[in-house]
């Protein structure tokens, strides 16, 4: 009897224990189960932005994004020439670090499935110089380095003849793309060098005036004066850039709206002091 008793009393503990431990086992597949549906909730779009001024934007933007359940996540900060073929390859959602005539010559070149989403900033090309502090100093015969890749050689000869020293031929304007073998005229004689861009800055030293994009100037902290630029109704507004089957994507249409929001605008107009002029809507 008292060995019944004694089973009897073990049986009833085993059996709320079980009862116990079932609930408990519940409530952690409720919690689980709570936990993925907020992850499933989230939606992550991953980039690759040149580092300044591009990175910095985005990096602004992400927390009004998170409120609306959308987190960025950079994969890189720099740029290169497999950055397209990632983003074609659907090994990232979007990149922002060229500007819309770069990238219809990459689709054209590569069969890239490629279009903008919008354009965010501008990034004037500059002539800066560490000799002269007014365009109006510039001697004749000055010496000036360029970049020697199409798009921006076209923008550099292009400011070159706004300011009066040279002229191009008028076909130039509709390939948006020179080199000086385009120049009809020298205005004021200069001596033109067509460097990589990458050269530019490092050799600096060697030119009365260089002209270069603002975001390399920006990266390398030079203080060189500027003497010249581009103006806000430029073609060569930086663009965020997706597969076209993306284009009207909501996460991608509020990352846009995000970077093309009016405090966002400021906060470009500030931080970057004209260097980077933010596309108006």
């Amino acid at each position: 009897m008292r060995k019944r008793k004694l089973l009897a009393g073990l049986l009833v503990a085993t059996t709320v224990l079980g009862l116990m431990t079932g609930c408990g086992s519940s409530n952690s597949s409720k919690a689980k189960e709570s936990e993925d549906t907020a992850e499933e909730g989230e939606v992550v779009l991953k980039g690759i932005a040149d580092l300044v001024p591009h990175s910095e934007i985005i990096e602004y933007v992400k927390p009004k994004l998170e409120e609306q359940g959308i987190k960025i996540e950079l994969v890189s900060t720099a740029a290169d020439s497999t950055t397209n073929e990632k983003l074609n390859a659907g090994e990232i959602d979007f990149n922002y670090f060229q500007h819309e005539p770069y990238l219809k010559s990459e689709v054209e070149a590569n069969g890239y499935d490629i279009v903008s989403a919008g354009g965010i900033h501008v990034e004037p090309i500059t002539a800066y110089s560490d000799k002269y502090s007014s365009k109006d100093e510039i001697p004749e015969n000055a010496v000036v380095a360029i970049p020697n890749d199409a798009t921006n050689e076209y923008r550099a000869l292009r400011i070159l003849e706004q300011n009066g020293f040279i002229e191009l031929d008028d076909a130039v304007e509709d390939s948006l793309s020179a080199s000086v073998d385009d120049i009809t005229e020298y205005k004021i004689p200069l001596q033109i060098v067509e460097l990589d861009s990458a050269q530019i800055i490092p050799t600096k030293d060697d030119y009365d005036f260089f002209i270069t994009n603002t975001n390399k100037a920006l990266e390398a902290g030079i203080d060189s004066a500027k003497l010249f630029s581009e103006g806000a109704d430029s073609p060569y507004a930086n663009i965020i850039a997706v597969r076209s089957e993306d284009k009207d994507n909501p996460a991608i249409q509020a990352l846009v709206e995000a970077l093309l929001d009016e405090d966002t605008q400021k906060f470009i107009e500030e931080k970057y002091d004209g260097a980077v002029i933010p596309v108006r809507q």
